[in-house]
């Protein structure tokens, strides 16, 4: 039987927790891990006509892109939406779990369903974030080199973009001298030994630095290894706000605009002046991006889609690029698909059903 901390488990691999941005909030904020699930319910956001849907629906899970619990609640008497959620989701044993900024800087998440809706190709990460990779550099006797590494490799460890089984190794001689108390695993108590070693270096993201220590000492043939770790400032490519990538073919921009209505299905888009040239290269980002415009810009980017811009924001292109504002809801409703089709492909064995209510709190008179 599946419990939903499997389930959380599988999406951490698509989104590691330790990913959300410091002022977030996802995870798992109603429930058990321990609890045995009978559904999934999918949806943007969490309210009580979603926790009604998934009492409906049999669903005792519900994933959702926004955590409905973003600041500290202080008491659960009803008086506002969010208290009155999370009562009725407790009161009905309906657990919430929360994958939103986490979902937003990786490869394959939220901006990366944006690129496949408008049908981008060469899509990158458009801002990649910095301090998230680790390296580790050990000594082995060379004959043990490979068995380590593959495990290793097995864990994670040593993926660099699109290549994997990373590693760099240069051979010399370790010296050591086993103590009283030892257990050596080459040489002798009490006397010096001299072993052809190799050193090995090999990178992975910092969130799993416990296990790959964990499965390195395993492997290895000596009681105490030599290593150590050390935190990089490079940017990790695979980790990051934003998308860029391109259109298989330059569009008018009138022609593009309303290709991004329909494709992104929504009622209006706000944007600056276009450009007086054709459209290809095309910067996206989930939710209020503003904060990304700099790079967009740097990117070459023609256009830049995203949500909640404010008038004076607009100012900000500057004929330079131009902005598109297609509503917060609609740059992030497909989530759900995302997040439905990944898990479709995992669990099998209870129902995953997307959510049919309409959570935009955004009204169009058009």
């Amino acid at each position: 039987m599946t419990q939903i901390k499997d389930v959380i488990h599988q999406l951490e691999k698509l989104a590691p927790s330790s990913y959300q941005e410091s002022y977030d909030n996802a995870g798992l904020l109603v429930g058990s891990p321990l609890t045995l699930v009978t559904g999934v319910l999918f949806s943007l956001d969490t309210t009580e006509e979603v926790i009604q849907e998934a009492i409906e629906k049999n669903c005792n899970l519900i994933v959702a892109h926004h955590p409905i619990v973003f600041k500290g609640l202080k008491r659960l008497n009803g008086s506002n939406y969010v208290e009155r959620t999370v009562i009725k989701a407790i009161k009905n044993d309906i657990a919430i779990y929360a994958i939103h900024t986490n979902l937003d800087h990786v490869v394959d998440g939220v901006n990366w369903k944006i690129a496949e809706k408008l049908g981008l190709a060469n899509v990158k990460v458009l801002s990649p974030k910095k301090q998230l990779l680790t390296k580790l550099t050990f000594f082995t006797p060379v004959e043990n080199t490979q068995t380590i590494l593959d495990a290793m490799f097995a864990a994670g460890a040593g993926e660099i973009g699109q290549y994997k089984n990373c590693s760099f190794r240069t051979e010399g001689i370790g010296t050591f001298q086993p103590g009283q108390s030892s257990n050596p695993a080459i040489g002798t108590k009490g006397k010096d030994e001299q072993v052809t070693e190799n050193r090995i270096e090999v990178m992975f993201p910092s969130y799993m630095q416990s296990t790959i220590l964990k499965i390195m000492k395993e492997n290895h043939p000596y009681e105490e290894v030599a290593y150590y770790l050390q935190n990089l400032e490079n940017e990790n490519q695979e980790v990051g706000a934003g998308a860029v990538g391109d259109l298989p073919e330059a569009m008018e921009p009138e022609e593009f605009l309303q290709f991004l209505k329909n494709q992104m299905q929504t009622p209006v888009v706000k944007h600056t002046v276009p450009l007086n040239k054709k459209i290809q290269r095309i910067a996206v980002c989930g939710g209020a991006g503003s904060f990304l415009l700099s790079d967009a810009i740097r990117a070459k980017a023609d256009v830049f889609v995203t949500a909640d811009y404010k008038y004076h924001e607009f100012f900000d292109a500057d004929n330079r690029i131009m902005i598109c504002d297609i509503g917060h809801f609609e740059s992030e409703v497909f989530t759900k698909d995302l997040l439905y089709n990944y898990l479709s492909g995992i669990f099998s064995n209870f129902a995953l059903c997307l959510s049919d209510v309409n959570t935009n709190p955004v009204r169009y008179f058009v």
